[in-house]
């Protein structure tokens, strides 16, 4: 009996070690599906200027077009939950990552807005799915690690867009828009052949709570925790749309100077992202949570008082500091609800908190060239404090359930 005891616990051993082992392959196989969603994110922001010029259309149009991108990100991500629920997080992702490898290609070859429309539009909902896809595996990914890795995969997306930005701009003016997207799409199947396959899945199908094709959560506190991802995301969105009219038509900054603004902001918000995960390893997520709302808010608060564009600068890069790791814990909370199926529970919260990046700006900007932008920051500050109210709902963020330890 006691070599048979001996030989289970080496093989309870063994299990362990490799289902571990699985589990760190899983945790980088999730980080490079960040890092290439953001990378074709990234890679369109160089291409939206030749597809202007080229297609001869006005800042009006062009607009639209966009709009017509974040429609497709908003309708994709509900439909995501049935998908993850029914196949997998995995197999959504990888599923999604064929149709982002080739939609910039598509959007390149558009010879008209009657072609671009639709391209955009496909474009837009793919990397929506694979964005709702791919925080569900990070969830599944933080319960078998016992450890939060949601902050540092959004740090990865933010990588990727800073790469696909830069070698977008090089080789659009080198070798033209076309030959871009090519080397985007290569680049894309490459990673993605490489990396996807050690992506890790749920242990057990997940069942949704209703039958049919789209299913919403029953659960209030799904509702709850959306509106705290919707409430950290507008000042984002904010910033990116805004700070720098801000600050050049009300704080007297040249073009130059308001550039910084974003860029400020964007820059501390990536590293945190990073450093993120060991923070709310360290404080816990409901912890993490009031620091960085309170900590955002601060930094808007002191934007929209500011009395120089300087000032006005360092108080977004404060600001960054806070709010870069209060969507990624809101997404671990609602990927974390007992009796929900994280699929389900991320299509909802991920298509409100995005929201407040697609839509809410342009009622900021509506507001804002009315009343001016300080008092719309002062607004926004608001939001992160009531953020800080509703940190408590934030708690199933460092529910761990491995059942390999």
């Amino acid at each position: 009996m006691s070599i048979l005891s001996e030989i289970q616990a080496g093989d309870k051993t063994m299990d362990a070690s490799l289902y571990r082992k699985k589990a760190v392959y899983g945790r980088w196989a999730v980080a490079s599906a960040f890092f290439f969603n953001g990378f074709l994110i990234g890679s369109w922001a160089p291409q939206i200027p030749v597809f202007m010029t080229r297609l001869h259309i006005s800042e009006f149009t062009l607009g639209l077009m966009i709009l017509v991108f974040g429609l497709g990100a908003l309708a994709a991500m509900p439909w995501c939950g049935y998908l993850i629920g029914r196949y997998g997080s995995r197999a959504v992702v990888k599923g999604f990552a064929v149709f982002c490898s080739f939609s910039l290609l598509l959007v390149a070859l558009a010879p008209n807005v009657y072609i671009a429309a639709p391209a955009l539009f496909l474009f837009g909902a793919v990397i929506g799915g694979m964005d709702v896809a791919m925080n569900a595996n990070a969830v599944e990914v933080e319960k078998k690690l016992s450890r939060a890795v949601m902050s540092s995969s959004h740090g990865f997306w933010s990588l990727g867009g800073f790469a696909g930005g830069a070698l977008g701009g090089l080789l659009i003016e080198a070798q033209g828009h076309l030959v871009h997207a090519a080397v985007v799409t290569a680049i894309a199947v490459v990673l993605g052949l490489a990396a996807f396959r050690y992506m890790i899945t749920e242990d057990a199908p997940v069942v949704h709570e209703k039958k049919g094709k789209l299913a919403f959560p029953t659960n209030p506190l799904i509702y709850l925790i959306g509106i705290m991802a919707l409430f950290s995301m507008v000042p984002e969105g904010s910033v990116l749309d805004w700070a720098a009219l801000y600050l050049k038509q009300e704080r007297g900054a040249d073009i130059a100077t308001a550039g910084f603004a974003f860029a400020a902001f964007s820059g501390t918000m990536s590293v945190m992202r990073f450093l993120g995960d060991g923070v709310r390893n360290r404080f816990g997520a409901v912890k993490t949570l009031r620091i960085s709302a309170l900590i955002g808010a601060s930094g808007m608060l002191v934007a929209s008082l500011a009395p120089s564009p300087w000032i006005a600068i360092l108080a977004f890069a404060f600001a960054g500091l806070g709010i870069a790791n209060m969507v990624p814990i809101a997404f671990s909370a609602a990927g974390n609800q007992k009796g929900t199926s994280s699929g389900v529970a991320l299509s909802l919260v991920t298509l409100m908190g995005y929201s407040g990046i697609l839509v809410a700006p342009s009622a900021i900007g509506f507001v804002g060239g009315r009343t001016g932008f300080g008092p719309v920051y002062m607004v926004l500050a608001c939001l992160l404090v009531v953020v800080f109210l509703m940190a408590n709902l934030a708690a199933s963020a460092d529910r761990n359930e491995n059942p390999g330890t």
